[in-house]
């Protein structure tokens, strides 16, 4: 009986490893020992909410790269999330000049979000930011889907598209490595590594359903959702229409945190929707973010990346990303102004503003004078990691407490608690991450199956489910949690 043991390749988790913030993955590959082996880099991202680390040191000294990055030769970026490229700033900073590799429309993306990262985390001074800037484009290397690319001798990599986000991959990477026959004879083969990235939900809006690779041998796979399933296409938009009809009714406020890429752009395709069939005028719809009028921007010019569905209807003459009843705020100015009048006026508005897990950015500022209205609905369309206060808000209001229906549960934002008075809604279908089924079946229709999966970007309950899940239904054993 044969005995084979891969020699030639490793991988170190940096990030995502105990939470679903922070990916940050390393291969390394070649001949030699310990760091001074050749590698590659998937992903170098932020850490968020709890997951950021709790020993007392800033959180810049949290962020910054605490391993060796000389025989780093390359990085593969699969989307531009911050979770996944917030730390790029800090691998510059610490000496690596290697290329960037991402798909065409993240090469686009990219640069802004990494400039809004460094105003907020970093600096404003113009000039650094744009000498930062000058760096990042001479190393930013686009690649087209589907067509391999050469970073070694003994490695190549392809993208292929994870339909998570505009310009979202999944990578995959060919790899030749010696074996040991029998602990004797040595002979080279090649080896497929998968690095999944965050794979998109099916029936997302404006992005067709991510298609499994052909063969995986190693497959490292995200599980955000590895313990539950979303609602279906048709549910979820039946309790969109709920929330926005009841805006109307009360004449009140529909707010929406959500991150300035991918899911403000679906949301937008799905609200033009609703609004259109539903034939609902007496409501407004904001975009609330710089950087998501800029991103809606490039999301309209990339058009030939949109599905056959959102085609059709640019065929048909609407806009489902520029209509009537869209209006965007830019200037902090006119954002100030825009929640003194929402807290003053009977107005139904739907409001969708960063961050996603409202933990900084505009849309705290809309919760603090609107979230102790009664009239007020918070619509939650995304993963809440930890410690953020989009968890907090979720799970804790409101409240129902006796036969009164007075309600409890505050959060606190901006070092003052605030009563949570208004309704909280949660829609998991327009999750841009797959499900515990949509994972499943990424593995189930891939010709080869993968003898061996490694479980990241998760909490620790939805990686055990989707263990047992995979074990028990593709019978694959070898599956692990790093």
């Amino acid at each position: 009986m044969k005995s084979v043991q891969m020699t030639d390749f490793e991988i170190i988790h940096h990030g995502a490893v105990d939470g679903v913030t922070g990916s940050c993955h390393q291969l390394f590959f070649g001949s030699g020992e310990g760091d001074t082996r050749d590698s590659i880099l998937i992903d170098c991202g932020l850490f968020q909410g709890a997951e950021l680390a709790t020993d007392h040191r800033s959180e810049q000294d949290q962020s910054k790269i605490d391993f060796p990055v000389e025989n780093i030769k390359a990085l593969l970026v699969t989307h531009v999330h911050i979770d996944h490229v917030g730390r790029i700033p800090y691998l510059l900073a610490a000496g690596f000049r290697g290329l960037i590799y991402c798909s065409r429309p993240s090469a686009e993306l990219l640069p802004l979000v990494l400039e809004d990262a460094l105003k907020i985390g970093f600096t404003r001074n113009k000039r650094l930011i744009e000498r930062f800037l000058a760096q990042i484009e001479k190393q930013i290397r686009p690649l087209d889907y589907k067509k391999w690319e050469k970073i070694d001798p003994s490695l190549k990599i392809k993208l292929q598209p994870a339909v998570h986000i505009l310009g979202s991959a999944y990578v995959e990477v060919s790899c030749y490595h010696e074996i040991h026959e029998n602990t004797r004879k040595k002979k080279k083969t090649k080896s497929r590594i998968v690095f999944s990235g965050d794979l998109g939900a099916t029936y997302s809006p404006l992005l067709a359903a991510p298609r499994s690779p052909y063969r995986s041998d190693l497959l490292v796979l995200e599980s955000t959702y590895g313990d539950r399933l979303h609602q279906g296409r048709r549910d979820r938009r039946k309790s969109l229409t709920r929330v926005i009809n009841r805006a109307v009714e009360n004449r009140g406020v529909v707010l929406i945190p959500a991150f300035s890429i991918g899911r403000t752009q679906e949301l937008l395709y799905e609200i033009e929707d609703l609004l259109h069939r539903e034939k609902i005028e007496d409501i407004e719809v904001i975009i609330d973010s710089p950087l998501a009028a800029k991103f809606t921007a490039i999301y309209r010019r990339l058009k030939k990346y949109w599905d056959r569905e959102a085609k059709r209807k640019l065929r048909r003459g609407r806009h489902p990303l520029a209509f009537d009843q869209l209006w965007t705020v830019d200037e902090h100015k006119e954002h100030l102004q825009t929640v003194n009048y929402l807290k003053k006026t009977a107005r139904p508005t739907i409001v969708i503003a960063a961050s996603g897990m409202c933990s900084g950015g505009r849309i705290v500022n809309y919760l603090k004078v609107l979230i102790e209205d009664q009239r007020t609905d918070i619509l939650f369309v995304g993963y809440q990691a930890q410690g953020t206060p989009g968890r907090t808000i979720q799970k804790y209001g409101p409240r129902k407490n006796g036969s009164n229906n007075s309600r409890v549960g505050w959060v606190e934002l901006e070092g003052k608690k605030y009563d949570i008075n208004a309704e909280v809604h949660t829609i998991s279908g327009y999750s841009a991450h797959a499900d515990q089924r949509n994972l499943v079946n990424f593995i189930k229709r891939m010709r080869h199956k993968p003898t061996d999966i490694r479980l990241v970007h998760g909490d620790a309950e939805a990686k055990a489910s989707l263990a047992a899940m995979i074990k028990d239904q593709l019978a694959i054993s070898n599956v692990t949690i790093p």
